[in-house]
């Protein structure tokens, strides 16, 4: 990469400067919109296994299953908007 000259640089103003990183930060924080559904797919994962361990004792506890199942619920609906959201603001 070569540097611009000051003097460029300064006629370029604010605004030139603020629309040549914007590729940059679309890309980041696209990145990030993947980092948090992958954050969420994790805790999906983990709450499936406590539905499950919460399924497989004895005696089974109804009520902590249905909030571990709601819990689940939405953790899978916060995903779909998330992917949905990405989609929307990064679309291929």
């Amino acid at each position: 990469m070569k540097l611009k000259p000051f003097k460029e640089l300064l006629k370029m103003g604010k605004e030139k400067i603020e629309q040549s990183l914007a590729p940059v930060r679309a890309l980041q924080a696209m990145r990030q919109a993947e980092v948090k559904i992958a954050e969420i797919e994790e805790k999906i994962i983990t709450q499936e296994s406590k539905v499950m361990e919460t399924a497989s004792t004895h005696p089974v506890d109804f009520d902590c299953m249905i909030k571990a199942l709601d819990e689940l619920a939405l953790m899978e609906r916060r995903k779909k908007q998330f992917e949905k959201i990405k989609n929307e603001m990064f679309p291929e």
